[in-house]
């Protein structure tokens, strides 16, 4: 515990550290990027067996000067965003990751264009109530199996992570990360329904292009499908169903982090919220009874296991304290290296693409709490948060939904805009389908999203 005025010193040293930092101490997280894109690339078999120490390396790298120079300024920021974003961050994945791979949609399913589109339009409704993780881990295996004996199914699993992945979590704060940081920064909770129009518009356009591409793969691909009597026909079950009382505890514990206030206590100098302490208790609580009432059938039969889960909290680790400095510049504002992209935003458009194109490689939560506080100091500079964040939807409403929907849309540009797009790529890699790399993976989403998303702004944001 600290006293009130050392305290404010310390909360003083992390807001200034924003303003000194060099623009080059983001180079670790450069590197990090470069090794995610190139080694699975070049080097498959030394990524698989080292990639934990990669991120390691890219993670120390940052850490140690940054301690050497900073010393307790920087100290107090690793630990905020190790206490408040990374751990908090993990717990509800693993919530999530754990309930859902209890869940065994069983029967047979013909991944016909017909199958995937019903599919995807399932995830995508679904996804902001489950959340994109939720959505993502309840549905990626059904998809795979129903599309385990055609040729060409990587384009799939990309339009998976594109619509159920990220676009589909835009209607509520219990969808994506941002926006739950907007619920409890004082958004409404129902206001992201405005989101409805850009998110049935971009979703449909998506849609209608996958059909036709996998409807053009599906009739290359026909010959070798079961035909007939040569497949063996299941009866669709679900089993595991209980397991979806655990997912709605975990929404529950949710909404509850984020409409009581129970006090704060204090650990390394960083003011951590009592209700959601209870909230992460009660996740790894509802983690552990779903691995205690799940047979172990059913997981098996789900191709259950902690290796993507595994995968992306080392990765994430790395993630996590490399961006630091580009947050904290971006945090600092004018008064920081990266000032020409927070001035740059002053129109609906700047923010929708500002906030997208960082969102597509930094963590998209703290990149949407960054151009929201840009928004208000540029709006409504001098009122309280939850004041200015009503006047803002009340006087300039297309501000606040350009920051919300490039936050939440432009997650899909890239495998690390969103922590269900490395999931869900690591579990399609295990099930033997050959995934593209990361750049090429970015080739799919500049191709098809960048269009959408450019008409999406000509409709809603100009």
């Amino acid at each position: 515990m600290t006293s009130g005025i050392e305290s404010a010193h310390l909360a003083a040293a992390c807001e200034s550290l924003g303003t000194v930092l060099p623009a080059w101490s983001a180079l670790p997280f450069a590197g990090l990027l470069l090794s995610l894109a190139f080694m699975p690339l070049f080097w498959p078999k030394f990524w698989q067996r080292n990639y934990h120490f990669v991120s390691v390396f890219w993670g120390l790298m940052l850490a140690l000067p940054l301690l050497w120079f900073y010393r307790q300024a920087a100290m107090q920021e690793i630990a905020h965003l190790v206490l408040l974003d990374y751990i908090p961050f993990m717990i509800l994945l693993l919530a999530l990751f754990t309930v859902a791979g209890g869940i065994y949609i069983k029967g047979s399913f013909k991944g016909t264009p017909l199958t995937n589109v019903f599919f995807l339009v399932i995830g995508t409704l679904i996804a902001s109530w489950i959340g994109t993780t939720g959505a993502s881990m309840l549905l990626i295996r059904p998809v795979i199996r129903s599309n385990a004996a055609r040729r060409n199914k990587a384009h799939v699993i990309v339009f998976f992570i594109f619509l159920v992945s990220n676009i589909g979590g835009a209607l509520t704060p219990l969808g994506d990360p941002p926006l739950f940081l907007g619920f409890l920064h004082g958004v409404p909770f129902f206001w992201t329904f405005n989101l409805l129009p850009v998110t049935v518009l971009v979703s449909t356009l998506a849609l209608a292009v996958f059909f036709l591409i996998d409807s053009f793969f599906f009739w290359r691909d026909r010959h070798q499908l079961p035909r007939g009597d040569q497949s063996v026909h299941v009866p669709i079950r679900l089993q595991g169903g209980h397991n979806f009382l655990y997912m709605a505890g975990v929404i529950a514990a949710v909404l509850f982090s984020g409409t009581v206030e129970l006090g704060q206590v204090t650990v390394f100098h960083v003011a951590l919220k009592i209700q959601n302490i209870l909230r992460d208790l009660a996740l790894v609580g509802i983690c552990l009874l779903s691995l205690k009432t799940t047979s172990a059938h059913i997981r098996a039969e789900n191709h259950f296991h902690w290796g993507p889960m595994k995968e992306v909290a080392i990765i994430f680790a790395g993630i996590f304290i490399t961006i630091l400095p580009a947050l904290a510049m971006l945090r600092a504002g004018p008064d920081g290296q990266l000032a020409f992209v927070t001035c740059a935003a002053t129109k609906p458009w700047h923010f929708f693409w500002i906030t997208g194109t960082l969102s597509s490689f930094l963590d998209n939560a703290p990149t949407y709490l960054v151009f929201l506080t840009t928004a208000l100091g540029s709006f409504c500079d001098g009122v309280p948060e939850k004041s200015a964040i009503l006047k803002l939807i009340a006087e300039q409403p297309a501000i606040l939904e350009a920051v919300a929907a490039g936050a939440v849309f432009m997650g899909a540009n890239t495998y690390i805009g969103n922590a269900p797009n490395f999931m869900v790529r690591s579990i399609a890699e295990e099930n033997g389908i050959k995934m593209p790399s990361f750049f090429g993976y970015m080739v799919y989403s500049i191709a098809i999203l960048g269009p959408i998303f450019l008409l999406a702004t000509l409709v809603f944001f100009t």
